[in-house]
């Protein structure tokens, strides 16, 4: 009886041991669940909250002045640089000259002519039909005894000359008189104005150039750098005169390895570390995330550090009050499981 109950027992553990066993066989082939990093750690460099404005000019001249240094603290729309502007005045006064004098042609025009004007036309047109009258009877005394044969064909036509010259000048007197008296013509008024609107647009642009001689601050911030000096040509096309920044605020730039993107968040905390500050942390938060995978652009000087790698470009600005220089190299960590 002991030996049958004994058989009974191993029996049964053998066939628990067959249940069960495909499951643990399972069970341990299975990966270990992936455990996503506590932070996130890559290279980074600091820069100004507003990055950095390069600032040149958009006209073609030379520089008057550059009242700013590097390092010298500027406000939104102070000047920070002028360029000579004698030529483009004289373009403004030029400009300005032309308006008015295409308005005082068209006064003209509406107004008609001045009483004085008229007078002097009427004047001329009497003494001009006066002359024209005393031709015509000179004309026709030497025609009658030019069949007599009292006066040669040459003096003849020389008084046929005189009468067609008076005649001409008599019907121009008249005419001109008539244009004195008469209204002005609509498509007269209005070429007048297209050529007085013409002259505005052309005092607005010469005005817009004159105004940029005079080059302003778009922020609030510092001269990073100034590559330009009083009396050295610029271009719209040249490089900028100086460089700014917004340092109210830090941010760091970093390059966040593709191997950890999928914990990145906005809003995450952050810190940074230099190794010229020691143990000291920079604290930040996590305000923009890059769209697309690129190459490094912020180097160490490890000799093995990879280059080869995608990255996605990350900013944290820092927290008020922390104060690094721009361009400093750190370590940046991103707080994933907070």
């Amino acid at each position: 009886m002991k030996r049958i109950l004994i058989a009974a027992i191993c029996l049964f553990g053998l066939g628990a041991a067959l249940q069960f066993h495909p499951r643990s066989k399972a069970s341990a082939d299975a990966p270990p669940p992936v455990q996503s990093p506590v932070r996130i750690v890559a290279p980074g460099r600091v820069e100004p909250l507003s990055e950095e404005l390069k600032i040149g000019s958009e006209l073609d001249g030379r520089l008057k002045s550059v009242p700013v240094d590097e390092g010298s603290s500027v406000r939104r729309g102070q000047v920070i640089a002028t360029l000579s502007s004698d030529t483009y005045a004289a373009r403004v006064e030029s400009a300005q000259s032309e308006i008015e004098a295409r308005i005082a042609d068209l006064d003209r025009l509406k107004s008609g002519s001045r009483p004085m004007e008229r007078d002097q036309a009427r004047a001329a047109l009497a003494e001009a039909d006066a002359l024209y009258d005393h031709a015509a009877i000179e004309r026709r005394r030497r025609l009658s005894i030019l069949d007599q044969g009292a006066i040669s064909r040459v003096e003849f036509e020389i008084s046929d000359r005189e009468y067609k010259v008076a005649q001409a000048r008599a019907e121009a007197a008249r005419q001109h008189l008539a244009f004195l008296d008469a209204d002005a013509r609509p498509e007269e008024v209005d070429k007048l104005k297209a050529e007085i609107e013409r002259a505005r647009a052309q005092l607005h642009e010469v005005q817009s150039d004159l105004n940029k001689t005079a080059i302003y601050s778009p922020i609030d911030g510092i001269v990073l750098h100034r590559y330009l000096q009083a009396g050295e040509s610029v271009s719209r096309n040249s490089g900028p005169i100086v460089t700014l920044g917004d340092t109210s605020r830090l941010r760091v730039r970093m390059d966040v390895d593709e191997a950890d993107i999928a914990h990145l968040r906005t809003g995450q905390r952050a810190y940074v570390t230099a190794a010229a500050y020691g143990d000291r942390k920079f604290t930040g938060v996590v305000s923009r995330i890059g769209q697309m995978l690129g190459k490094k652009r912020v180097r160490t000087d490890e000799p093995s550090e990879r280059i080869d790698t995608k990255v996605l470009e990350t900013l944290i600005d820092l927290d008020p009050g922390s104060r690094l220089p721009l361009g400093l190299r750190v370590d940046a960590f991103i707080e994933v499981n907070n």
